[in-house]
């Protein structure tokens, strides 16, 4: 695995050999109207019972800019909730810019405490927050009263005034944040999806490109492709409203791709944010 990741170009000297086994999940990949299914296997693995000693944050962090974190790290156990709680500490204490995708996971939530109960604290530390359509309301129980939110994801009908008055909201309950981040995804079916994003800076709120994707290849990994590419964007100092749509389009892009990474190119993502979406061959 790590020489997978070094191929990449991923540093992989700091990662801690620990625990007895990896965890894995399995995805039965929907289609259609039927939707995919995904069954975790969590238990006893590395990530599971590392211990805050297992990891030097000074050294990690010494010439580090950005630490970047899910939901999904404090849900698999109470060890990685502790982890990951000290990892933002940390990060905050060295000036690392932090991001955290809050990414509810229900079924990983089995070990005493809510999302809401360790999120809630562990956002305290994070200057880019990004969520989908419900992972405010139910990873941190911050809801806007107006709208019903899982009507309007089942149907595919979005208004993103609303995502305004969320991300505000945010704001109001987490000052320490410089950016929220939304995606929306409107779900006609899981092979025929609505993708567009929005961001907002405190001051200002961005909607992207909508962009209508057909004949979905594989869905798993759009977040964390949008993820990616807000980060890209806002590390490189692109204005606000260029690196929401870099990240949009970032994402729109892996929904053709097997797999969980997205393996387009910069200029290939510039290309289509710019409104290349032809798809014509580049030869």
């Amino acid at each position: 695995m790590c020489a997978i990741f070094r191929g990449y170009g991923v540093d992989t000297a700091y990662i801690a050999r620990r625990g007895e086994r990896m965890g894995i999940y399995y995805l039965e990949a929907g289609a259609n109207q039927r939707p995919s299914n995904v069954i975790y296997d969590r238990s006893h693995s590395a990530i599971a019972t590392a211990s805050t000693a297992d990891f030097d944050w000074d050294r990690i962090f010494e010439d580090a800019a950005w630490f970047h974190i899910t939901g999904i790290t404090p849900a698999i156990s109470a060890r990685a909730a502790d982890l990951a709680l000290q990892a933002v500490q940390a990060a905050q204490s060295h000036g690392v810019t932090v991001s955290c995708d809050y990414n509810l996971r229900q079924k990983l939530w089995q070990w005493g405490k809510t999302a809401p109960e360790v999120m809630t604290e562990l956002v305290k530390y994070v200057d880019v927050g990004i969520a989908n359509e419900e992972d405010c309301q139910r990873s941190l129980g911050v809801h806007v009263s107006a709208g019903d939110w899982e009507h309007a994801v089942a149907s595919g009908a979005l208004d993103t005034a609303r995502y305004e008055a969320l991300a505000r909201k945010m704001f109001d309950e987490f000052p320490n944040l410089r950016y929220q981040a939304i995606t929306l995804r409107e779900s006609i079916s899981a092979s025929h999806n609505g993708w567009s994003a929005c961001l907002h800076n405190g001051d200002t709120f961005y909607g992207s490109h909508r962009y209508d994707i057909t004949h979905i290849v594989d869905r798993v990994g759009g977040g964390d492709s949008f993820a990616a590419g807000l980060i890209y964007g806002l590390y490189h100092e692109m204005p606000d409203e260029g690196a929401l749509n870099f990240a949009a389009a970032a994402s729109c892009l892996k929904h053709s791709m097997i797999g969980d990474v997205n393996l387009s190119t910069a200029d290939e993502v510039q290309r289509l944010a710019a409104g290349d979406s032809s798809g014509r061959v580049q030869r």
